[in-house]
């Protein structure tokens, strides 16, 4: 009996002594102390988003897709705005006008995302473009009423004759701004009509209606006979990713993205947007801006053609690797009287250069191999005349800007690029050439 106790005590003290798990606890205790001690000093915690760290990875794969997207739009648009120049009946321009239109929303969205993801940084950084104020209204005027006739609704547009010419600012998204009110007011208006009004007003520093230390004020509303909104909606419509209510979401779609971008957009451009009922019913939005005053360059005016032509054509040299982008690319140039040729890598540009005769470089900042920026600062390294050569910098995000002009761009332009902007900017080069000869 004795020898069974015996055994049965051994069997109940080695029960609960297993060394393996206690010495894994042990292990793990310590290793939740390591980490513990690590964190006040925070060096070796694992890296995060952070906006002192630079553009997070959100923002950096938006502002990637708005430059791929930017490529096939640039060509969209411009070889549209080349066919609604062409003799076509009226149902072979209806559907122009619709290309143009969709276009130029998809343009906008890119815009409007790229911003979005940017929303809890330092704020937008708003460029400083001179661009034809008139003819933006106007595009803005046609893209209503392309979408309106398309969904049936009757479009008014009234551009008052005191409104500027020519302004500095960021037609970009002042465009996609326009473009995502006038999408909400076809959207959700089933019939009736929709207008845009377009006048200079009283700038936010008091001054009169119209001009004051080169500055004005821009007043763009858009009103429609559509669904209405109560109070409560019109508060929740500027906050990112909501929508009036639940039952507009499910009927109309959309992400709520657009009202606050269009907000932030007006806020920095000195302004601001308001919504307000219409009577009779439907909705008004109003959305203000402050731009600076220009005047227009020696010859040009306020028309829907490119700038000033050049008395001969210019030969240029064009670094774009997108084979869609040198066809859009070498039709627009084509159209203006000018010469391309191609290449697809920016080590190449200085060699080429060395080779023939160019009057200028359009150079797109996102390429194979080494970038835009790499590019241009090896032209600039060659000798005269070579390294003085005018260079234009072409790139679908607009924060691509300051690094091209640092490392030697004359001048930068925006996807998608109209014959129009890009006719002005090859029109100056021509100038600084022959200036410097």
């Amino acid at each position: 009996m004795a020898s069974k106790s015996r055994v049965r005590r051994s069997k109940r003290q080695s029960k609960p002594m297993p060394p393996k798990p206690r010495a894994a606890k042990t292990r793990a205790t310590k290793t939740r102390t390591v980490k513990a001690a690590a964190k006040p000093g925070r060096k070796r915690a694992a890296p995060k988003a952070s906006p002192k760290a630079g553009p997070g990875l959100i923002e950096t794969a938006l502002a990637a897709f708005a430059h791929e997207v930017r490529t096939p739009l640039t060509g969209i648009l411009a070889i549209s705005n080349l066919l609604a120049t062409s003799d076509l009946d009226e149902r072979e321009r209806r559907w122009v006008d619709t290309i143009k239109a969709g276009a130029e929303h998809l343009a906008s969205l890119a815009t409007l995302f790229v911003d979005a993801a940017r929303s809890e940084g330092p704020g937008l950084e708003i460029r400083k473009d001179f661009f034809d104020l008139r003819t933006l209204a106007r595009h803005a005027g046609d893209s209503l009423a392309g979408r309106a006739a398309a969904k049936g609704l009757r479009a008014s547009v009234d551009i008052s004759a005191k409104l500027p010419a020519f302004a500095v600012g960021d037609p970009v998204r002042l465009r996609a701004a326009l473009e995502n009110l006038i999408d909400n007011a076809v959207k959700f208006t089933e019939q009736g009509s929709i207008e845009l009004h377009v006048a200079p007003v009283r700038a936010a520093n008091g001054a009169a209606k119209g001009k004051a230390n080169g500055r004005i004020g821009i007043a763009f509303a858009i009103s429609d006979s559509g669904i209405g909104l109560t109070l409560s909606e019109v508060k929740r419509l500027f906050r990112p990713f909501s929508q009036a209510n639940v039952s507009i979401a499910a009927r109309f779609g959309g992400a709520g993205l657009g009202l606050s971008s269009v907000k932030q957009l007006a806020r920095a451009m000195g302004g601001d947007i308001v919504v307000a009922q219409r009577k009779g019913g439907g909705t008004v939005f109003t959305l203000n801006v402050v731009l600076a005053l220009a005047a227009g360059p020696a010859g040009a005016s306020s028309s829907e053609g490119a700038a000033v032509p050049l008395s001969q054509g210019l030969r240029l040299l064009s670094v774009e690797d997108n084979p869609f982008g040198r066809v859009v690319l070498n039709t627009i140039l084509t159209e203006l009287g000018h010469h391309a040729e191609f290449i697809g890598q920016g080590e190449g540009a200085p060699d080429r250069l060395g080779q023939g005769t160019f009057d200028a470089v359009l150079m797109d900042m996102v390429l194979p191999g080494i970038g835009g920026v790499e590019a241009i600062k090896r032209i600039r390294a060659l000798p005269p005349p070579h390294g003085r050569i005018v260079i234009v910098g072409i790139s679908g995000r607009a924060e691509d800007e300051a690094a091209a002009r640092a490392a030697g761009a004359d001048a930068f332009l925006v996807k998608p690029v109209s014959p129009r902007a890009l006719a002005t900017a090859l029109l100056e080069a021509a100038r600084r050439a022959a200036a410097a000869t």
